[in-house]
Parts: structure tokens; C-alpha cells; sequence
């Protein structure tokens, strides 16, 4: 017998579709295939395998489809609180960029305050409501990140009072993850979050939010390697879900399996693409045109960048959907020394202030490294500007990683005014701070590494030792990065010859 057929318990929610019921998948683009949760409820029998199906949906992060799972449960059983609480966790998007979609907290406290009325439900599902309210309500005066705190809180608590409840302790794992500081290089909280989801891995192994939480877990350099079975994984439990299919290539990327992060990349654009969810498109096109250009295949990253400049109006607001789409032109001339056309790059248009730093700091870099060093002044007050925006309104880790593009464009400047100690202190200034900080899910990593950045002006300056060494360290950390390898090679060749 298959460890799958001995989890007891366990309803699947692989769910074969009518004809008309495939119809409207594909209309509202609701995942057929989305592996197996058991989330028990205490109500009516009926509708406990679509709740099923809707948590699932949560844990591969297709809220808008989850959404319409839990209206369905609560128009079915109107007497079902969780029905509510599932509403409101479609509204918090715990690893994305803002957590709660603005104007989201009032609807999503309004489920939550409309499941405590109902007041059915066992104490489990009450404290399951009670934390998710502890996030959305006083939005007006507790900072998101409070908020979030307490809802961790309150989840561990729960947690620990139903340590055999699996849908409890991957949930716990999520909070865990989500309020991890970018900052902490121990990885403190994601190793706690994998101490908790491992061993559940082997007992659940078609379980969505296992194989999820854990790569999300591994994402960073330090654990990388450890994130390749739930990599292997989680495409093959929820393979209808795109951000199941995309999640993969986050580890691929870390470990610089490039091959392996395109086919991830490819498929989940597809099936965003089928299911109309622009911003995993996007998001998948992004990592798709970070992997060709990182495996010598320009052209089609090119491909890719002409297909988003077919596209219609994007809406650059939506954090998402701006990053990716002013990142990729961005990546594809950058890497590639395109000087005089990433001079050329113009802001977008209503985009939040951090994506519209990366078009101001590829345009100063154009000019300084084409020889404006002048013209390069504009662009690091326009980016200076930007970072005391960010501080202002409390986004410390956009702050910070706007003043590294802004000190990297100085150090250009500098260099190109031949200002070479100058340069090489304000550039090793920015790889440190970049490397004392993580990257967010929405991104492989920077457009170009600072320390990568490093290694070339030492190159240029004559320094071959010393660059050969930033180079090394930039591999270490970001295995197979093109720049990297071929400024390796180089300085390498520099110092063969003396």
C-alpha cells in the first residue's frame, strides 16, 4: 500500500470535473489539480470538501479562486463561521508585497467579526477566527508588522494546544515565515518553521502547503541546498496551480540550475496565462528572463521582454505586476553593458517608489559607465530622494535597498572621474549592506550583485587579485551567475599573464 493511501483521514481535493465544471474553471481559473488538505470544520458535511478545496487554494496562494471556494461554502452553509474565516485569509497575502491589498482590512475584519457572530464552530475554530482578527482590525492605528506579530502569537498558542492538528502547524509555519526579518541572517525563524513542516513532509506528502512554506523556508543561500526535494515536489502536488509550478525555480535559481528554472518558469506562465492571473505571469516572466540571460541564451530573454512590451497597459501600481515588468528590460540591458540604452530607461508611470528606483538606478548607471559622470547626479538625487520617501513611511528594507543602487550609481561616477578610492569605498559600502540583507520572493535577486559590481571596478582599475577574490564570494553565494563567472574568468586570465 502507498504512503499516500495509508494518511487516514486525508480528503483529496483533486477533484474531477463535469464538462461545465471545467468550463468554469477555466473561466475563473480555479486549479483542477491542488493536492490534498484535511481541514476539519464543524459544519455541515456538505460543504467540507470544498472548504477543503479552498484552504488548498490559499496554500498555493490563488486567493482569487479561494475567494470564490469560500463564498460558495458560506452560500451553501450560511451557518458556517469558517467559511468567513477563510474569506478573510483570502485578503491577507502573508509572503507578498503589501500583505493586505489596501482598502482589503475592513472587508476581510468584517468576515472575520461576521464568523465570531455566527458563533457555532469548536473553540479550535474560534481561536482560528479570533487570531486572523487580530490582523485586520485596528488597521488605522497598529502598524502592519504589530499586527503581524500578534497574529504569529496567537497562532502559536493555538499551535501548541493541537499539536497532532497538521492545518494548524503549517499554518503556524507561515506566520512564522512571513514575519521573519530580512535582516537576520541566522535564518532564525525559517529554521523553525522547517523544524515544524519536515517532519510533516514525510507524513503528508501531497499535502500544497508542505512542500510551499518549506521552499520558502530554504530561499535564501545558507539553505538552498536544502530546499531541492520540496522543489522536486511541490510542481507535482499542485501542478494546476501556477504559483505551484513557479515556486520551484525560487530554490533552482538559489542553486543556479538554470535549465531547471526555465521549464518551471515556462509551464507556470502558461498556466497563469490560461487563468488570466497577470501578476504570476509576470512574476514567472521575470524569473524566466533572470535564467536565460544567467545561461547565455539572450535571445530568448529578448523573446521575453518583446512579449511584455506587447502586452496591454500594465497596471505598474500593483507592486507585482511593476516590479516585474520594469525589472525585466532592465535585466536584459544591463546585463549586458547596454550602456547608452539603459541611459535612455524612463521611470513607469504610478509605480510604487521602489520600482521606480530600479529605472532611476539603471539610468544612472547608463550614464556613469558610459562616461556622464555629470549626468549621473540626477539620477542619485532622484534615488537619494526616493530612499528618504521610503524611511518616511516606515518601509526600512526598500530604504535600505534603494541607498545600496544609490551608492553603487555613486561609485560608477566616481570611477568614471577617476576617483578610484573613492569608487572602491562606496561600492564595498554597498555589496556589505546588500549582502547583510535578504531579497524578497518577489525577485531572483538584484539586476547585478553589488559585490559582482565590486569585482568589475577592480577589474577596470587594475586589480585583478582583488577582484578575482569579490568574484569567488559572489559564486558562493549566487552559484552560476554569468557576470560573475566570466569576471572569474578574466581576472583569472589578468593574472596568468603577469
Amino acid at each position: 500500500m502507498s504512503r499516500r493511501r495509508r494518511v487516514l483521514g486525508f480528503v483529496s481535493v483533486m477533484v474531477c470535473w463535469t464538462l461545465a465544471g471545467a468550463q468554469e474553471t477555466h473561466e475563473h481559473g480555479a486549479p483542477e489539480k491542488l493536492g490534498q488538505v484535511s481541514f476539519a470544520i464543524s459544519c455541515k458535511p456538505a460543504v467540507q470538501a470544498g472548504f477543503n478545496r479552498g484552504v488548498a487554494l490559499l496554500h498555493s496562494f490563488a486567493y482569487r479562486a479561494a475567494q470564490e471556494a469560500f463564498h460558495g461554502v458560506a452560500d451553501r452553509d450560511p451557518q458556517c463561521a469558517m467559511a468567513h474565516w477563510g474569506l478573510a485569509m483570502s485578503y491577507f497575502r502573508q509572503l507578498w508585497e503589501p500583505a493586505i491589498l489596501p482598502d482589503s482590512d475592513l472587508r476581510a475584519l468584517q468576515e472575520v467579526e461576521q464568523g465570531i457572530k455566527i458563533g457555532r464552530g469548536s473553540e479550535r475554530e474560534q481561536k482560528f477566527l479570533e487570531a486572523a482578527r487580530l490582523v485586520f482590525q485596528d488597521e488605522a492605528s497598529v502598524p502592519y508588522r504589530m499586527r503581524a506579530a500578534k497574529y504569529e502569537q496567537a497562532m502559536k498558542a493555538l499551535a501548541s494546544a493541537n499539536k497532532n492538528d497538521v492545518e494548524v502547524q503549517v499554518l503556524y509555519a507561515l506566520a512564522l515565515l512571513a514575519n521573519a526579518s530580512p535582516a537576520d541572517k541566522t535564518h532564525a525563524r525559517q529554521k523553525e518553521a522547517a523544524a515544524i513542516l519536515e517532519p510533516l513532509d514525510l507524513a503528508y506528502p501531497d499535502h500544497p502547503g508542505i512542500p510551499h512554506y518549506l521552499i520558502h523556508a530554504y530561499d535564501n543561500a545558507e539553505l538552498a541546498s536544502r530546499g531541492l526535494p520540496a522543489a522536486r515536489a511541490y510542481s507535482k502536488v499542485a501542478p494546476s496551480a501556477p504559483h505551484a509550478l513557479h515556486m520551484p525555480s525560487h530554490i533552482f535559481t538559489r542553486l543556479g540550475l538554470w535549465e531547471d528554472s526555465i521549464a518551471s518558469n515556462i509551464a507556470a506562465r502558461e498556466a497563469a496565462r490560461q487563468q488570466d492571473d497577470i501578476g504570476e505571469e509576470l512574476h514567472s516572466m521575470d524569473y524566466l528572463v533572470y535564467a536565460y540571460l544567467q545561461s547565455g541564451q539572450e535571445s530568448a530573454a529578448d523573446e521575453i521582454v518583446r512579449q511584455l512590451k506587447a502586452m496591454p497597459k500594465l497596471n505598474t501600481a500593483d507592486f507585482k505586476i511593476g516590479y516585474a515588468s520594469t525589472a525585466m528590460p532592465i535585466r536584459s540591458i544591463v546585463e549586458r553593458k547596454q550602456w547608452a540604452d539603459a541611459a535612455s530607461i524612463v521611470p513607469p508611470e504610478a509605480a510604487p517608489p521602489h520600482v521606480i528606483a530600479i529605472a532611476f538606478w539603471a539610468r544612472g548607471l547608463g550614464l556613469a559607465r558610459g562616461g556622464h559622470a555629470s549626468a549621473s547626479r540626477k539620477p542619485i538625487e532622484d534615488l537619494q530622494g526616493l530612499e528618504e520617501k521610503l524611511r518616511r513611511v516606515g518601509n526600512d528594507y526598500w530604504a535600505r535597498q534603494v541607498g545600496v543602487m544609490m551608492r553603487e550609481v555613486m561609485a560608477w561616477s566616481a570611477q568614471a572621474e577617476d576617483k578610484k578610492e573613492q569608487a572602491v569605498a562606496l561600492m564595498r559600502e554597498a555589496a556589505d549592506e546588500e549582502d547583510s540583507i535578504e531579497k524578497l520572493p518577489v525577485t531572483p535577486g538584484p539586476i547585478v550583485p553589488a559585490r559582482e559590481q565590486l569585482g568589475e571596478l577592480l577589474l577596470e582599475q587594475g586589480n585583478a587579485d582583488l577582484a578575482l577574490t569579490e568574484f569567488r564570494a559572489v559564486l558562493v553565494s549566487s552559484p552560476g551567475r554569468r557576470g560573475a563567472i566570466r569576471g572569474a574568468a578574466h581576472a583569472a586570465e589578468v593574472l596568468r599573464r603577469k
